[in-house]
C-alpha cells in the first residue's frame, strides 16, 4: 500500500469521525426541541413542572447529574449506555428550555436559532481547519467562562443591567472560543486514533455533548441579544 492510499484512508476515517459528532449533536438538539414543543402542547403537564418548585428543582438536578456523568464516565462505559444517556440529557435539557422558549416570540427564537447555527458553523469549519493551535484560546475562553459564571452569580444579587450585559458579551465571545477549540481538539483526538470501534462511538458521543453544550449556551446568550419578549 503506498502513501497516497495512507492518506486517502486516514482522511476519509477523519471526516467519518467528525461527521458522526456533528450527527450526534443534531440529534440532541432535535430531541431538545421535541421535547420542548411536546411540552408546550401540554399545558397541565406544563404547568405541574413550572408551579412546583420540588418537581422543577428534581429536573434540573438530574439534568445535572446525568452531564456530569456521562462527561466523567462516557469512556469508562459502553457506547450504548452513553448513547443513552446522551439522548436523556437532552430530553431533559429540552424542558429546562422550555421556559426561555415561552419567554421569546416564536419568530426570535427561531431567528436566533438560525444566526446560532450559522456562527456555530463558521467557528466549527475555522477551528478544523486553522493551522494554528487553539490550545491557548481554549485556556483563555475556560477562564473567561469561570469569570462569566461568578458574574452571574453575583448579579442574582446585584441586579446590575451592567453586569448582566457585560457577562452576556463575554459569555458570547467565549463560547464562540469554545466552538473553535473544541473542534479542533476532536480533530487531534481523531488524529491520534483509537482501539476499537466502540471506543471510537463513545468518543463521538462525548464530542457530541461538548459541541450540543456549546451551541445551546451561545443560542441562549444570543437570544438574550436578538430576542424579543412576549408582551
Amino acid at each position: 500500500m503506498d502513501n497516497k492510499t495512507i492518506i486517502s484512508q486516514g482522511a476519509s476515517s477523519e471526516a467519518s469521525f467528525i461527521s458522526r459528532v456533528y450527527l450526534w449533536m443534531a440529534l440532541g438538539l432535535t430531541v431538545s426541541a421535541t421535547t420542548s414543543f411536546a411540552l408546550m402542547a401540554q399545558p397541565a403537564l406544563l404547568q405541574a413542572i413550572f408551579t412546583k418548585p420540588v418537581l422543577l428543582i428534581g429536573i434540573v438536578v438530574a439534568e445535572f447529574a446525568l452531564v456530569i456523568w456521562l462527561s466523567a464516565a462516557a469512556m469508562r462505559m459502553g457506547a450504548s449506555l452513553a448513547s443513552l444517556l446522551f439522548l436523556a440529557y437532552s430530553a431533559l435539557n429540552g424542558v429546562t428550555l422550555t421556559a426561555i422558549f415561552l419567554a421569546y416570540t416564536g419568530v426570535s427564537v427561531l431567528t436566533t436559532f438560525a444566526v446560532t447555527a450559522g456562527t456555530f458553523l463558521f467557528f466549527s469549519v475555522y477551528g478544523a481547519t486553522t493551522k494554528k493551535d487553539l490550545t491557548s484560546v481554549g485556556s483563555l475562553a475556560m477562564m473567561g467562562l469561570i469569570g462569566m459564571i461568578i458574574a452571574s452569580v453575583v448579579n442574582i444579587f446585584l441586579k446590575s443591567p451592567v453586569v448582566y450585559w457585560i457577562s452576556t458579551f463575554i459569555g458570547i465571545a467565549v463560547f464562540l472560543g469554545l466552538i473553535a477549540y473544541d473542534t479542533q481538539k476532536l480533530k487531534n483526538i481523531r488524529a491520534m486514533g483509537f482501539q476499537d470501534a466502540e471506543m471510537e462511538k463513545k468518543s463521538a458521543i462525548l464530542g457530541a455533548l461538548m459541541l450540543y453544550l456549546d451551541f445551546i449556551n451561545l443560542f441562549i446568550l444570543l437570544l438574550r441579544v436578538f430576542g424579543k419578549r412576549r408582551d
